[in-house]
C-alpha cells in the first residue's frame, strides 16, 4: 500500500452492517474500502474458541435476517452460504405439544393461542404474508422529513389493513405487546414467553407504541430461525457476505483503527488511520463518502470531534438513551447434556420462568429501574437459553473427546453505562453473577452441579462493549426500541434517515440507524435507498427498492426507471 490511497467509499467498521454494505456498493461497481480495528471482521456475529476444540458465541447465534432482500440482491449462496433445513411445521407443532416453561412445569398452549398468534405473524393469509409483514417492518427506510407520518402510510400498518384488515385499528399505534397479545392470545405463559423474546430481539413487550415491531421482532426469530439456520452459525453467514463483497472487489483491512474522518470545508472526504493501525497513521480518501459502521457516540465525539458538530445535535447524541437493558452471557461446557427435571422434561431451552407478567416486571423493575445486580431470587430470574439442537451433527460445537456446550445462556441486565455502582460492577461481582445463573437454571436442570461442569465463560455487558466497541451499552440491538425511538426518529430526527449534517458522511450501524442491530442486511439496504438518492450509486437490475419506500422531494428516485 502506498502512503495514501483513493477509494469511491471509506466504510469504518467491518461488522455485518459495513461489510454487507461494503457487498452492495462493490456490486454496484463502486470501489470500497473496509477498515476494521480488531484482528478479525464480523462484529457481533463472531464466535471463538476458548479452549481448542469448543465453539462458543459470544453475542449473536440466531439469524433473525430470514426475511432480507439481500439473501436474492447479493446471492450469496453464490460465496458459501448454506442452511440448515429443519422441519419448520413440525418443530412449531412440537412447540404446542411441549408448551411453556413456567415454576409448576409445562403449561400448555390452547388453540386460541395458536390461531392468535398464526393471525397476528401473517400465516393465516392466503397466501401468507410473513415476509411481507417483516420487511414492512425492518427492511424499509424511514420516510423523508416532508412526510408526515401517518396511520395510513406506515408500512406494516399498510400490510395489515391489505392483507388481514380485521387486525388493523388506529388503537395498534398505542398498543404494548401485552396489550396486543391480551386481544388475541388466551394462557398467560405464552405471552410472557413471546414477551420475554421480544425483549431480547430489541422492542420490549412493555414499551407503548411499538406493539408490531416487538411482535415482528420476536417472529424475525421464532419463525425466521427455523427457515434460515447458518450451517456452522451466524459467523459463517458473515464469512459468505464478506465473501460477496470481495468478489466484487472491496478491499477489506482488519487490524487498521481509524483516529479520525478528515473533513474539508464540512466535507468528510476521507479517514486518518490510528498509528499503531498495521498500515501505520496513514490516510486513505473518499472519493464520494465515508461510511461510519460504528456507534453512533464515537462517530461524533471521537472520529469527527466535538469542535465540528453543533452543540445541540451532540447533546442529542450523547444524551441517546441506553434505557431497555444489556444482556450477560454465560457458556457452559458440561460433561453430560443438561437434562431437564421431569416437570420440564420436554423443555428444549428457555426462557424459563413463564407464569405470569408480574415475574416479568419486577425483572423489567431489576433492569430498568433499580440497575443494579439482580435482587429478584434466582428461582424466579428469567433466562433464555438456546438448544443443543440448534447445530446439525456435521456442524458441532465441540470437537474434543467429551464434553457438550450449551451457549449462549442469556440473562438481562442493567447496561453498564447505567449501572448504579458504575460500568464494571457487574464485572467486580462476575462470579457471584455466574452463580446466580447456576442457582436460576438449577430450578430446571437436575445435573446442573460442579461434577458436571467442565468450564464456565462469561462475558458481561461491560466485557462485550470493550471487546466490540460497535456495542454500546454491550448489547448488539443498541438503543432502545420504543416508540420515540422508532424509524423517523432513530436515534434522533436529524439523524433518522443515514445522513448526517456533514456532507459526505453517512452512518451504518445499529445504535445509530432504523431497525436496528438484530435485522441482518436492513441497515444497508435501507441507506442505499439513500445513497441512490444522492446520486452516488447506481445499482443493476438486481436491485429492488422496498415497496412501501417514499422518495425525498429533490432528490433521485431509488425506485428504478423513475
Amino acid at each position: 500500500m502506498g502512503e495514501e490511497e483513493r477509494y469511491d467509499f471509506v466504510i469504518v467498521g467491518g461488522g455485518p452492517n459495513g461489510v454487507t454494505l461494503a457487498a452492495y456498493l462493490a456490486k454496484c461497481g463502486a470501489s470500497v474500502c473496509v477498515l476494521e480495528e480488531r484482528p478479525e471482521a464480523g462484529g457481533a456475529v463472531e464466535n471463538t474458541q476458548p479452549i481448542a476444540g469448543v465453539h462458543i458465541n459470544p453475542h449473536a447465534i440466531m439469524l433473525y435476517g430470514g426475511a432480507a432482500p439481500g439473501f436474492d440482491q447479493l446471492e450469496l449462496w453464490k460465496y458459501g452460504f448454506r442452511m440448515s433445513s429443519p422441519n419448520q411445521m413440525g418443530d412449531i407443532m412440537a412447540d404446542v405439544d411441549r408448551g411453556v416453561a413456567t415454576t409448576g412445569g409445562m403449561a400448555p398452549i390452547s388453540q386460541k393461542d395458536q390461531m392468535g398468534y398464526a393471525k397476528l405473524s401473517g400465516l393465516l393469509g392466503q397466501p401468507t404474508f410473513t415476509r411481507e409483514l417483516l420487511r414492512a417492518t425492518f427492511w424499509c427506510p424511514p420516510h423523508p422529513p416532508e412526510v408526515e407520518v401517518t396511520i395510513d402510510n406506515i408500512p406494516y400498518m399498510q400490510v395489515y389493513k391489505q392483507r388481514q384488515p380485521d387486525v388493523w385499528t388506529e388503537e395498534l399505534l398505542d398498543m404494548d405487546m401485552f396489550d396486543l397479545m391480551d386481544e388475541y392470545l388466551e394462557s398467560e405463559p405464552f405471552k410472557v414467553q413471546w414477551a420475554v423474546v421480544a425483549w431480547y430481539s430489541g422492542a420490549a413487550g412493555h414499551w407503548k407504541g411499538v406493539a408490531i415491531p416487538a411482535w415482528c421482532s420476536m417472529v424475525a426469530l421464532v419463525i425466521y430461525s427455523r427457515m434460515s439456520v447458518p450451517r456452522s452459525g451466524m459467523h459463517d453467514y458473515f464469512h459468505a457476505v464478506m465473501r460477496c463483497a470481495l468478489a466484487h472487489g472491496a478491499v477489506i483491512r482488519t487490524c487498521c483503527p481509524v483516529d479520525e474522518i478528515i473533513l474539508n470545508d464540512g466535507t468528510a472526504v476521507g479517514v486518518r488511520l490510528r498509528d499503531n493501525a498495521t498500515l501505520g497513521e496513514k490516510k486513505i480518501w473518499a472519493k464520494k463518502a465515508v461510511v461510519s459502521a460504528i456507534d453512533v457516540r464515537q462517530t461524533f465525539n471521537k472520529l469527527i470531534g466535538p469542535q465540528h458538530v453543533d452543540r445541540g445535535l451532540l447533546q442529542k447524541v450523547n444524551d441517546i438513551s441506553l434505557k431497555g437493558g444489556s444482556i450477560y452471557v454465560a457458556h457452559l461446557y458440561t460433561r453430560e447434556r443438561l437434562r431437564p427435571k421431569r416437570p420440564w422434561a420436554k423443555m428444549m431451552a428457555g426462557p424459563y420462568p413463564l407464569d405470569s407478567r408480574e415475574i416479568y416486571y419486577e425483572h423489567a423493575t431489576d433492569v430498568d429501574g433499580k440497575r443494579g445486580n439482580p435482587t429478584v431470587p434466582p428461582g424466579r430470574a428469567l433466562w433464555l437459553t438456546t438448544p443443543y439442537e440448534r447445530f446439525a451433527s456435521t456442524d458441532p460445537q465441540v470437537t474434543r473427546h467429551e464434553g457438550y456446550v450449551m451457549s449462549p445462556i442469556y440473562f438481562l441486565v442493567p447496561p453498564p453505562e447505567y449501572h448504579v455502582d458504575g460500568p464494571d460492577a457487574i464485572n467486580k461481582w462476575k462470579d457471584g453473577m455466574n452463580a446466580y445463573v447456576i442457582k436460576g437454571m438449577s430450578e430446571v436442570y437436575e445435573n446442573l452441579n460442579s461434577d458436571n461442569i467442565i468450564h464456565l465463560w462469561a462475558n458481561s455487558p461491560y466485557d462485550s462493549e470493550f471487546r466490540n466497541t460497535g456495542l454500546i451499552g454491550g448489547t448488539y440491538y443498541g438503543t432502545r426500541h420504543c416508540a420515540d425511538q422508532w424509524a423517523e426518529n432513530r436515534p434522533i430526527p436529524e439523524l433518522a434517515r443515514y445522513r448526517t449534517p456533514i456532507d459526505g458522511l453517512y452512518l451504518c450501524n445499529q445504535t445509530a440507524c432504523h431497525p436496528g442491530g438484530l435485522f441482518l442486511m436492513a441497515i444497508p439496504y435501507n441507506l442505499m435507498h439513500i445513497l441512490i438518492e444522492d446520486g452516488l450509486v447506481e445499482p443493476g437490475d438486481w436491485w429492488y427498492p422496498s415497496p412501501w419506500y417514499i422518495p425525498e422531494r429533490g432528490k433521485i428516485s431509488a425506485i428504478p426507471g423513475k
